[in-house]
């Protein structure tokens, strides 16, 4: 009992930070499934979303401010798609994952523009920034919000994707690009609804994520989106549980190990601090190495599927 009362403000934030990354790795996921893309993009589509809050929310109420972001981030995917990524279609995929990273710079230096670099303070949501006490924790209850709206909007998105003419088309394209297209299936029209589906997602996750982290500037996209791609390597990319369980492991450890010397210090283990928390960041990436090497494939992933 000591022991999860010394661990669950660690083990909360983890679980909140993992379905934030859970929404990212989404995105990642389900392009990768159907273009065989790492989209670089995404995590600053993400940062996007938070900085048109910010702006938005300083002159409109949060009432219409909140669905004019989800909106915009979902047609700023929209776009990415149609100009940076549906010209190159025939193109190598060296040629596409180019296109990707240049689009990851132009968004950050738009907002570099924007921003001046300075740290723009995002706005307190009502009630989902109030503060609660859950045993020995104190929070926000975004923290409490972030896993269950997360796993509510994944049993839609698979639903969706298992019970409707687009998700069928969208699993079919992701087996077989070029014999869906012989069958008469919209690639075009599917490839931007996975877009705007990742994008939708994104806009959410900046929501929950800056409601905890409340500075944005213009790199703010560049590490969260990150661990998503690892979270969505970890459980197996192209498969969405995979992703969401994946985000989930990543967050709880990396909030761990960011609050390991006090834990450690409070055990009696350790006399003094040794900056643990320095490798949080360090712990996710080994972890990808880690799973390349034991299990390429991820907890979920196929065999066949190609890993970039």
């Amino acid at each position: 009992m000591d022991f999860l009362n010394a661990n669950l403000p660690y083990i909360l934030s983890g679980i909140s930070v993992g379905g934030q990354y859970a929404l990212i790795a989404i995105g990642y996921t389900m392009v990768y499934g159907i273009l065989r893309l790492i989209n670089f993009a995404h995590g600053d589509v993400f940062m996007v979303a938070g900085l048109m809050l910010v702006y938005l929310a300083s002159w409109m109420p949060l009432y219409i401010t909140i669905p004019l972001v989800i909106i915009l981030t979902v047609v700023l995917g929209f776009v990415i798609e149609r100009v940076a990524y549906k010209p190159l279609r025939a193109a190598p995929r060296m040629s596409i994952m180019i296109s990707a990273i240049g689009v990851s710079y132009l968004l950050q230096n738009l907002a570099l523009y924007i921003t001046g670099g300075l740290n723009k303070n995002y706005p307190s949501i009502p009630w989902i920034s109030d503060t609660i006490t859950i045993g020995t924790a104190v929070t926000k209850r975004v923290t409490l919000i972030t896993p269950v709206l997360t796993i509510v909007l994944v049993v839609v998105l698979v639903l969706f994707i298992n019970h409707t003419k687009i998700g069928m088309a969208m699993r079919a394209v992701s087996r077989d690009f070029e014999t869906s297209q012989l069958m008469g299936i919209k690639i075009d029209n599917v490839i931007s609804a996975t877009f705007i589906i990742g994008s939708f997602l994104a806009a959410v996750g900046s929501m929950l994520y800056f409601t905890n982290y409340a500075g944005v500037v213009p790199n703010s996209g560049a590490m969260p989106g990150l661990k998503a791609f690892v979270a969505a390597v970890f459980g197996g990319i192209g498969s969405i549980p995979g992703a969401v369980v994946g985000a989930f492991i990543i967050g709880i450890c990396e909030n761990i190990i960011k609050g390991l010397d006090s834990i450690l210090v409070a055990a009696g283990i350790i006399k003094s601090p040794l900056g643990l928390a320095t490798f949080s960041d360090a712990f996710t990436f080994a972890l990808l190495i880690i799973i390349l090497i034991v299990k390429p494939t991820g907890l979920f992933g196929e065999k066949q599927t190609d890993k970039v």
